[in-house]
Formats: structure tokens, C-alpha cells, sequence
């Protein structure tokens, strides 16, 4: 009895017993299940190179990462060619296992046995992921089974395509060379979804031992790898034995290839601004290269005459996109300021504005091309603007003006268009550097007062390229981009028109060349090109903007220090380099004209303005909408005798004693130069001795002293006070004029009236009087110098 009951209670203690193992090891599993889903998806983290590429693809430059690897990132999936070769050589059988091979765990097992050391670990292509993810730690029994477990994870997590492609980015490939699209590029100069099979089992083999990829001894040895490798992809069916034959034959690369250098502004100025990774830029390579030839060549010339830094920058005008961005010469210039991306520096843009004035005066009706302009001596709150030549036209077309690039007439149309009203239509158009306000610049805005970019600077060019091809009733201004796949933002409305901006660049056709420069002399006569240069005051900018249909090119010339160089323009600094990469780019002909957006109007022949006293006159375009309604003031429908020698009226002759004559009669200041350049111009005809001459006629004006003005004279070397030279215009050439000062005779002039004068400092009255008693004064004062 007693033994029945012994077994009985040692039966359900073992059944006790056994569950409570079985609960054990339950939760023994469920707490290892746990852990194991617990476990992180151990990945590589590394920073990416910056890398910037072409519009085709090509490299034009790379950054370090931030742990100074070479790694550029994966455009896409890694290439096919590479992960077979690389399955075939690290992981047969990749594609069946869970992150840990059984067999090949058993086969290393053997092996290591077999030769009493550690021969083969059995590492899988997701092992082997991990360690790269744990920065390779020291190869030990527990750091093994910790190995196998996070294999194990991440295959639990990735697909198999995410760990090739992990392993394609971050498998190293020799010295700071990480990933295979680095590897491609290093070694093999292309991308590396262009590799050949040679080229992909030599990269496939590398990450097992990349040391052997360094010239001598062990090149045998990775070469002897690689063909292998072929041979195994030739008996699996990867490859064909033709392919196999032709493989053998490719020799391995000799040395790590330098990595281009065509772009290393750009690169620097877009990777302040975008995070490490790849840059698809719209610049051309071709052209990138190309004009960077140009770069060096017109480089060194400049050097030679102290100008030490230039910059260029192509917009290709279809798209507004960028393409080409060379940000500054050479860069083993030490010392230069050859680190600087003068493309995007603000500098003073001397009178490279003066177009953008002239398109929008057209569009707001204010000026059209032929309408004549005052170009005298001129003096505005103090601000007295001189022309290049330090010469006076009297009077110049608009159009002229422009292509002539003439200081004073371009202040005077910006006084009469409105400082502020450009200074907002200059913002509106993208030029973001005019932080002051428009008081700040005033006239001297169109004359190099403000600074600017020559990012913007082209830009605003190529809009004008862009608007005269548009066929848009309300186009807008659209930014210039140099990365491709942005979304162009909309801009502003445009101010200009089609019409507008085709009769500014058929206005800029006309600019004179730079002398007999050899790149102008290539650049066939045939080929239609609107440019415009300038030059900021001190010698210290030197500016160049040429307009196709096709492309914008700008340039801007000096030194990035600021420091001004003896000579320097824009004809004679910026334009050669302008016209030798016009002559890189294809003739594109010239701009349709917009007949959409202009309309024909009759013009005064000879001044420009809508027609009155009885001028010629002649057709001419102006932008549809604009509301040119200036009628001419300076023609006069003037009575002569019948032989046209003398002037008559009403009151001296009869009806039929009388015709009538057209003149353009320009004020006596504005006639006086003018005269000088156009030796046709017809002076009004004397009045007849029994006619009398209408009072309203302004028959003279004094040139200098301005109303009002106050100075020191000048002195000599001897510090003594030099006589003032003081100035008056006469309607008349022959005119005889009587001068003086203070009530004082000073003397008589003909034909040049000029007049030197001595006086102390005080006040002064100068007075003069023509032949026909006609008189006129202007007042000033001499300052006192203690």
C-alpha cells in the first residue's frame, strides 16, 4: 500500500515537475523570441560626399564626407553586373538564407578544424553588412553569435534587394574609397551602372580584401581573383564565353583616377546650400569643359595687365536653366581670392542696367527708339554724371544712347521714368541685393550706385530672351535654375513685354565691338548677337552680357579684392572673354520678330516723337500696349521769303509772299553739341531787317556756370587761384556775344563762346548779350578758401 502511494506521488511530482519545465522553457523561448525582435536592425550610418552631377550624368566634382571617405551615394539601384558577381563571389546562397548559411557554417567548421587555426568564418553578405554597420569589431566566438543574431534581424526587417543595396553603398573598396558607385567613378572614370563585367568582378572581389587593389606584387593576385570570379559567371550561364573571352582581356586599372575639377565654385556655393548627397546641376559637361579652357586661356591675359579673377555663367534661354557656371579663374592663383565664387558676389554693376531702363520706358510709352535725348552738361542736386568719353552730343536717339552706353542720358531718363519705380521693377526682376532703400541709391542706381551679382545680372538678361519668344498675353518672370527636377517658382508679373524686350536687344545689336580683338574677328559678322558691357566707377568691375536666342552669357572681370587696375572696361577686359565663349556656342540665329506685340506708328524722322510742324516723318515699331503720346517740341513750322534766306511774319509780308518750312530747332544748349556731330543740322534763317523777332525765342543758354552754384576755383602748382571758364550756347553759329561780370565789360566772342574769368570770392552776376540785344545772366558764388 504504502508503495502505491510512494509511486503515485512520485509520478505526478515528476508530471509537476515536467510542466513546470516545459513552462520554463516556454518562457525561456518567448523571452529569447522577445529579445530577438528586440534586437536593433543593425544598419551602416555614414555621412554621404557631396557629389555634383551633370545634366547627362557625368561627374564634374566631389566633396570628402564628414569622416574624409570618398562615399558617394547610390543614384538608384545598385547595378545588376555587380550584385551577381558580388552574390557569386561572397554569398551563393544569398537568396535562400535567412542571414546565416547552415551549410557553409559547417563547411567553415570543418575547414578551421581541419587546419587547427581559422581558415573561413562562413560570413554571409548580411553578416558581413552588419560588421560594417558596427565599424568591423574584433573577430571573437561572442562577437560572432551576436553577428549571426543581428544577420538574423536584419533579414527579418529587409528585403533581400535593401541589403544589397546597403552593402553596395557602404562596402569599402580600398584606402577612404566606400561604396561602389565611389569605386566606379575612382577606378573606372564612369558611373557605375556603365561598368563592363571585367569591371564588376574586380569590384565584386575588392571589398574581401581591398588592399589588393594598390600597384605591385598583389595586383597578380586580385587579377588572378577577378578571372575566377569570370570563369565561375561563365559556368553559372551569367556570362557568355564570348563575354567571358573579351573580359580576360580588360587589364586592371593602373591607379585611382583624379577626380574632375571643371566646377569647383559651383560645387562649394551648392553645398552650402543643399545636404550632403548628389547635386543634378543643368550645367552641360561639354560646355563646362570647354569654356573652362576658355577660363584658363583669357585668364592668363588677364594676369598679364594685373586683373587677377573672372567669372562667366551661361543661361540657356529654352529653359532658364544654367549651363555653364565657372565662378571664378584658376584656382592655384594663392592669394587671389581664387576661392571665390564671384558669380554670386555682389559687385558694382556699373551701367550694366541701362537696358532694363530702356525695355521699361518703352513699355510704359515713355520713350521710343529714335526719340532724341539731352546729352549736356547736366547737374542734378548736385549730382553732375560725365559720359565715358568726357564729350557732349547735344541731342541722342534713345536707341543710340543705349548702344553707346551714355551716361547722361541715362540719368536723365531715369529721373524722368523715377528712381523708386526701377529700383521696385529692378527687385521684381530678381535682383535681390538691393537691401537699400531707393533715396539711398537715387540717379546714381543706373550708373553702378548699387551692387549686384552677375547671377542676377544674367538672369535678368536671359528674361529678356525668354519674354521676346512669348507668345503669352500676361508672362511673368521666371527664375533661372541650376538644379535639374526644381519647380520653377512663379514670378512676379512681367513688366516687359514681347515687343518691349525685342526692340532692347535689337537696340543692343548695334553696340560697337571691341576693336579689332582677334575672338570678335572669329566671331563671324554673320552671327547676331545683342551685348552690353560696363564698367563701375574706379576701374574696379569690369562687366559683359551677351543675349542669343539660344543662350545668355555673362561675365564679369577684376579682382576680388576690389582693388581697381589702370585700363580696365568692359569692352576691353570682359568682352574678349565674352566673344571666345560665343565662339564655343552654336549660331542660333536671330529673335523672331514679335508682330504680335508691336504696333506701327509715324515718327518724326529726325527727333523721334509723334509728328507736329510739319517734320518728316516715318514708320516705326513700338510695343502694342504702351502709350507713347510725346509730341515733338522741336519742330517748328517756320515763314521764310520765297528764296527761304530770311525769317518773315504776318506783320512784314504778304500770304503769298511767304512759305512754309519745317525745322527742328533744338534748345541752344542741346544745338550747340549737337552741331558739332551733325554738320547738316539747319540753324532757323535770320529775321528780315523789317521783320521783327518773336520774344518767346530762347536765343542762347549758359553752358557753365550752373544757376545757383557754388565753388572753390582752382588753384595751379603755385597755389594760386586759376581763372574760371565760363561757357554759353547760340542758336546762332555766327553769333556775336558781349560778356560781363559784375556790371564790368570782360570781353567780346565769336564763334566759340567761351570766356575766362578772374574774380574774388563773393557772389557773382554774369551777363551776356548777342548782337541782337538779346540778353541772358546767370548767377553764382566763389567760395572764400579761409
Amino acid at each position: 500500500m504504502f508503495h502505491k502511494v510512494s509511486h503515485y506521488f512520485s509520478v505526478a511530482a515528476r508530471k509537476a515537475w515536467q510542466r513546470r519545465a516545459w513552462r520554463w522553457l516556454f518562457m525561456m523561448l518567448a523571452l529569447l523570441t522577445l529579445g530577438f525582435f528586440l534586437l536593433p536592425v543593425t544598419r551602416p550610418q555614414a555621412p554621404y560626399s557631396t557629389v555634383l552631377l551633370a545634366r547627362d550624368g557625368q561627374l564634374l566634382g566631389a566633396r570628402l564626407a564628414a569622416d574624409q571617405q570618398w562615399r558617394f551615394p547610390l543614384a538608384g539601384e545598385p547595378p545588376q553586373r555587380f550584385l551577381t558577381a558580388l552574390v557569386r563571389f561572397e554569398d551563393q546562397r544569398f537568396y535562400s538564407h535567412w542571414g546565416v548559411d547552415p551549410l557553409a557554417l559547417a563547411r567553415a567548421l570543418r575547414s578551421n578544424l581541419e587546419a587547427g587555426r581559422v581558415v573561413s568564418g562562413a560570413s554571409t553578405l548580411s553578416m558581413q553588412l552588419v560588421r560594417l554597420a558596427r565599424d568591423n569589431p574584433a573577430r571573437t566566438v561572442p562577437e560572432k553569435v551576436l553577428e549571426m543574431a543581428l544577420a538574423l534581424r536584419l533579414e527579418m526587417a529587409l528585403d533581400k534587394s535593401q541589403i544589397l543595396h546597403d552593402y553596395a553603398q557602404f562596402a569599402p573598396f580600398g584606402g577612404n574609397i566606400v561604396g561602389v558607385e565611389t569605386a566606379a567613378r575612382r577606378y573606372f572614370g564612369r558611373s557605375a551602372s556603365e561598368l563592363s563585367w571585367a569591371e564588376a568582378a574586380m569590384l565584386a572581389v575588392l571589398p574581401n580584401a581591398p588592399a589588393l587593389v594598390h600597384p605591385g606584387r598583389e595586383r597578380q593576385t586580385l587579377l588572378d581573383k577577378r578571372n575566377r570570379l569570370l570563369a565561375k559567371l561563365r559556368d553559372k550561364g551569367d556570362i557568355s564565353a564570348t563575354e567571358f573571352r573579351l573580359a580576360l582581356l580588360e587589364p586592371l586599372p593602373e591607379a585611382i583616377l583624379p577626380l574632375p575639377e571643371t566646377s569647383p565654385h559651383l560645387l562649394a556655393t551648392l553645398a552650402e546650400r543643399q545636404a550632403p548627397g548628389i547635386i543634378h546641376a543643368t550645367i552641360d559637361a561639354g560646355l563646362q569643359s570647354a569654356l573652362s579652357e576658355v577660363m584658363q586661356r583669357q585668364g592668363q591675359k588677364l594676369a598679364l595687365e594685373g586683373v587677377w579673377n573672372a567669372a562667366l555663367l551661361v543661361i540657356d534661354n529654352e529653359d532658364l536653366s544654367v549651363a555653364a557656371y565657372l565662378g571664378n579663374t584658376e584656382l592655384d592663383r594663392t592669394g587671389r581670392g581664387e576661392f571665390v565664387d564671384l558669380i554670386q558676389r555682389p559687385r558694382s554693376s556699373g551701367s550694366i542696367l541701362k537696358p532694363l531702363l530702356y525695355a521699361l520706358m518703352l513699355e510704359a510709352g515713355e520713350i521710343s527708339p529714335s526719340m532724341l535725348v539731352a546729352d549736356v552738361p547736366t547737374q542734378i542736386n548736385g549730382y553732375r554724371p560725365e559720359n565715358f568719353d568726357r564729350q557732349y552730343r547735344g541731342a541722342v536717339r534713345a536707341d543710340e544712347a543705349l548702344a553707346l552706353s551714355l551716361n547722361i542720358p541715362a540719368v536723365r531718363l531715369l529721373r524722368q521714368h523715377g528712381v523708386a519705380r526701377f529700383h521696385q521693377q529692378l527687385q521684381n526682376l530678381g535682383y535681390s541685393t538691393l537691401f537699400r532703400p531707393a533715396d539711398d541709391y537715387g540717379l546714381t542706381l543706373i550708373l553702378g550706385g548699387a551692387e549686384t551679382s552677375l547671377w542676377d545680372v544674367a538672369g535678368s538678361y536671359a528674361q529678356l530672351a525668354a519674354i521676346s519668344r512669348s507668345i503669352a498675353a500676361d508672362s511673368r518672370y521666371l527664375p533661372v535654375n541650376i538644379l535639374t527636377g526644381s519647380e520653377s517658382a512663379q514670378g512676379k508679373p512681367a513688366e516687359i513685354g514681347p515687343g518691349a524686350a525685342w526692340l532692347t536687344l535689337e537696340a543692343m545689336k548695334e553696340v560697337n565691338r571691341p576693336g579689332l580683338d582677334q575672338h570678335w574677328r572669329e566671331f563671324a559678322s554673320s552671327k547676331q548677337v545683342a551685348w552690353k558691357t560696363g564698367t563701375s566707377f574706379g576701374l574696379r568691375d569690369a562687366w559683359a552680357v551677351a543675349v542669343t536666342p539660344r543662350y545668355t552669357v555673362g561675365v564679369w572681370a577684376g579682382n576680388a579684392s576690389g582693388e581697381g587696375v589702370a585700363g580696365l572696361s568692359g569692352t576691353n577686359t570682359a568682352a574678349p572673354l565674352l566673344f571666345a565663349a560665343l565662339n564655343r556656342l552654336p549660331d542660333s540665329g536671330w529673335f523672331a520678330e514679335p508682330a504680335h506685340d508691336l504696333r506701327s506708328v509715324e515718327l518724326c524722322a529726325d527727333s523721334g516723337y509723334l509728328p507736329q510742324g510739319g517734320c518728316q516723318t516715318v514708320s516705326a515699331l513700338l510695343p502694342k500696349h504702351s502709350h507713347f503720346d510725346q509730341i515733338s517740341r522741336w519742330h517748328q513750322l517756320v515763314h521764310t521769303d520765297p528764296l527761304g534766306r530770311y525769317r518773315v511774319n504776318a506783320d512784314c509780308s504778304l500770304f503769298n509772299e511767304r512759305q512754309a518750312q519745317s525745322y527742328l530747332q533744338l534748345p541752344p544748349a542741346m544745338a550747340f553739341y549737337y552741331r558739332r556731330q551733325h554738320p547738316l543740322y539747319r540753324d532757323l534763317p535770320p529775321w528780315r531787317a523789317d521783320c521783327k523777332a518773336s520774344s518767346e525765342e530762347l536765343a542762347m543758354e549758359v553752358l557753365y556756370p550752373e544757376a545757383g552754384a557754388r565753388f572753390y576755383l582752382p588753384t595751379d602748382l603755385n597755389g594760386q587761384d586759376m581763372p574760371l571758364i565760363a561757357e554759353v550756347a547760340h542758336r546762332e553759329a555766327d553769333a556775336v556775344l558781349h560778356w560781363h561780370l559784375n556790371e564790368q565789360f570782360l570781353g567780346t566772342t565769336r564763334e566759340f563762346h567761351t570766356m575766362s574769368i578772374r574774380a574774388k570770392s563773393g557772389k557773382q552776376l554774369l551777363s551776356v548779350v548777342d548782337q541782337q540785344g538779346v540778353r541772358i545772366s546767370r548767377s553764382f558764388t566763389i567760395l572764400p578758401r579761409h
